[in-house]
């Protein structure tokens, strides 16, 4: 079995930046990928940005040019650097990873960006 265990969300004011974190425990054999979703109150969970085995990133439109994700290998984690924060990216951000083939996702930490 494996745990994702995300960390770092909070409040903060428009513009400002926080960064979440995401650490993935138990047998893992390999990790395909590791990102991150989020679900705003009443819509659909979508997909943010995810990084692959291969060093290769992908992110949402809206999110491009001020989210940034990375990874540590070596301690299976994922981080996402999130600057220029609008109001429309509060939700709660669930890490999301692939490994040994199989989906698992954290229990999500809030992120709200409000005055």
């Amino acid at each position: 079995q494996v745990q994702l265990v995300e960390s770092g969300g909070g409040l903060v004011q428009p513009g400002g930046s926080l960064r979440l974190s995401c650490a993935a425990a138990g047998s893992i054999s390999s990790i395909n990928a590791m990102g991150w979703y989020r679900q705003a109150p009443g819509k659909q969970r979508d997909s943010v940005a995810h990084i692959f085995s291969g060093g290769s990133t992908s992110y949402a439109d809206s999110v491009k040019g001020r989210f940034t994700i990375s990874r540590d290998n070596a301690k299976n984690t994922v981080s996402l650097q999130m600057n220029s924060l609008k109001p429309e990216d509060t939700a709660v951000y669930y890490c999301h990873g692939i490994v040994d083939g199989r989906d698992y996702w954290g229990k999500g930490t809030l992120v709200t960006v409000s005055s």
